[in-house]
């Protein structure tokens, strides 16, 4: 079988492109390398260097998608802070970008997309775990435009024909996360604040909690949804741990000196209600981040 990912040298969309291919399908990456990397793109995959923002370069992406089944829509620019700081820059990039991509799958006659959304759609909320069926309240550019591709994919669902399904990632850790950064995660920054000798910093009172994720459980979330009969229509599905820790927890975690500087504009807490996963898709989550930092600190040759 053939598949798309379009974001296949990023974190996750590598992790993807890795399984698919162990699994001895044909893989295509479509990415501009802007944000992924070139050490992570699969020798054994074709990679396409297309920008997905310009739509002068439809015809070169309905090429790279002809023959697919389905297409694992991963590209963006990513985190929430920066896109406060830069709203028009994330909105070419997160919205232009995912509906030129939905309609050159169209196009090339693409079975299904399978979109990369995410959990700050829901905002600052006290109702929690978070179901599909809660009120949106983004926060940020960034969470809004992730929303908003959720709302095009329904649409070409319902419109074009081709068949959706957007995935909500909460907090996802794992390999090839990356190391410090605009676009790093909590872990990776106090990761390589601690390479660095550094004190690591955190935001407001560190009592902030996240549903973190393991990568390899969002990998299979993604090949789950592009194989299941009870999704195609527009689906948008919660992939999250269904537990949550501190900013404290991590920094316990890691190990090492901190300090506390002023709160930013961030949700309170996340935690994800997975049960539409566990029933849609047949997903369940594998992995703890106690579990797995260990060995993340070994490889880092950071000792406490």
């Amino acid at each position: 079988m053939k598949y798309v990912v379009v974001g296949g040298a990023g974190f996750i969309g590598s992790n993807i492109v890795d399984k698919l291919i162990e699994q001895d399908h044909e893989v295509v990456i479509i990415d501009n390398l802007s944000t992924g990397k070139s050490e992570n793109v699969n020798p054994k995959a074709t990679l396409c260097v297309v920008d997905i923002m310009k739509p002068h370069n439809a015809e070169c992406l309905v090429d790279c998608m002809k023959g697919a089944d389905s297409v694992f829509l991963l590209a963006a620019k990513a985190r929430v802070q920066p896109s406060i700081e830069n709203p028009v820059e994330y909105e070419t990039n997160n919205t232009i970008g995912t509906l030129n991509i939905l309609k050159c799958a169209s196009d090339a006659g693409v079975r299904r997309v399978i979109y990369s959304a995410s959990s700050s759609a829901y905002g600052n909320t006290e109702k929690l775990p978070s179901k599909e069926t809660d009120p949106i309240n983004p926060l940020s550019p960034y969470g809004a435009q992730k929303y908003y591709g959720e709302v095009m994919c329904k649409m070409f669902s319902e419109v074009y024909g081709l068949e959706t399904v957007s995935l909500r990632y909460f907090n996802i850790y794992g390999e090839r996360q990356n190391v410090g950064g605009a676009y790093a995660m909590v872990i990776g920054i106090f990761a390589d604040q601690r390479l660095r000798g550094e004190i690591m910093t955190i935001n407001g009172d560190g009592e902030q909690r996240r549903d973190f994720t393991y990568v390899g459980d969002v990998v299979n979330a993604n090949i789950l949804a592009s194989q299941s009969e009870k999704v195609g229509k527009g689906e948008v599905i919660n992939i999250g741990n269904g537990d949550n820790r501190s900013i404290n927890d991590i920094a316990d975690m890691i190990g090492g000196e901190r300090i506390h500087r002023d709160p930013v504009i961030e949700p309170t807490e996340t935690l994800a209600d997975n049960t539409k996963a566990r029933e849609l898709l047949g997903w369940k989550p594998t992995q703890n981040i106690e579990d797995w930092v260990p060995g993340y600190k070994k490889e880092l040759g950071l000792d406490v």
